[in-house]
């Protein structure tokens, strides 16, 4: 009886997790863009041009979070069920990393670079890719110091090629290095209302979907360290196997 419990109490932790995070991470960034939409439809209000620029900036930042939450949630979805393909490719850290740093929008152009050109390629989904570093940039931006801004870094080691995404912000204690890894929860959260804390889960579900691995690690001084491991290209694409179920330890 207790084995048949806890797959349902899991499922309803989940359901409950979800129904908040709907409540306020779907709803927040939906609300904050109808306001500006609003605002500028207003035919009654003359609009500076400065005005109605901070008004777009403001719409557009807040559909780009409302359509990575919902990407978040499909793949996420996608993972557990099993239903999720990937095709596994040569691919260019160079080609990729722009990608992702330009879907942050403004945020990215904070991040420093460190790709070294004679990097080789990798094997991955270059779309799952982009995803990750998407998600563990956005994450390091959250609690990087205005002063200290994130850094991705590239390197090899032993056959992998290891993609750094590294911030300088209060860290993680390593006897909670799992936790972070666990679908709508992030450290110190009571409730779900700062966010439905999907990325690092998600991230962790993409990679190992690659055949790579993501942990973290202390930033040498502060911080924490997100570690990408791929394996170094050495063949032409190969389709992997479905992914049958999400790791969240």
């Amino acid at each position: 009886a207790a084995a048949a419990a806890k797959p349902l109490a899991e499922a309803d932790r989940l359901r409950t997790a979800l129904l908040a995070a709907v409540s306020h991470d779907l709803r927040s960034p939906l609300a904050s863009a109808t306001a500006a939409v609003d605002s500028l439809s207003n035919t009654d209000i003359s609009w500076a041009a400065e005005e109605r620029e901070e008004l777009l900036a403001t719409a557009s930042e807040s559909l780009q979070r409302l359509s990575r939450l919902v990407e978040n949630l499909l793949d996420l979805s996608r993972l557990q069920a099993g239903a999720m393909s990937v095709l596994s490719t040569p691919t260019r850290l160079d080609e990729v990393v722009p990608l992702a740093l330009d879907d942050l929008g403004a945020a990215g152009a904070r991040i420093e670079v460190a790709i070294p050109e004679s990097l080789p390629e990798t094997v991955a989904d270059p779309a799952l890719l982009e995803r990750v570093i998407v998600n563990l940039a956005a994450n390091a931006l959250r609690y990087a110091p205005a002063d200290a801004p994130p850094r991705i870094a590239a390197s090899t080691h032993a056959g992998w090629v290891e993609i750094r995404v590294i911030d300088r912000g209060p860290g993680v204690p390593s006897s909670d290095w799992d936790r972070i890894f666990t679908p709508f929860q992030r450290l110190g959260d009571t409730d779900n209302t700062t966010g439905v804390g999907l990325g690092l889960a998600l991230s962790r579900g993409l990679t190992e979907a690659m055949g790579g691995e993501l942990t973290p690690e202390d930033t040498p001084g502060g911080g924490l360290t997100m570690v990408v491991r791929l394996p170094i290209s050495a063949g032409p694409a190969q389709p992997l196997d479905e992914v049958s179920e999400l790791s969240t330890s």
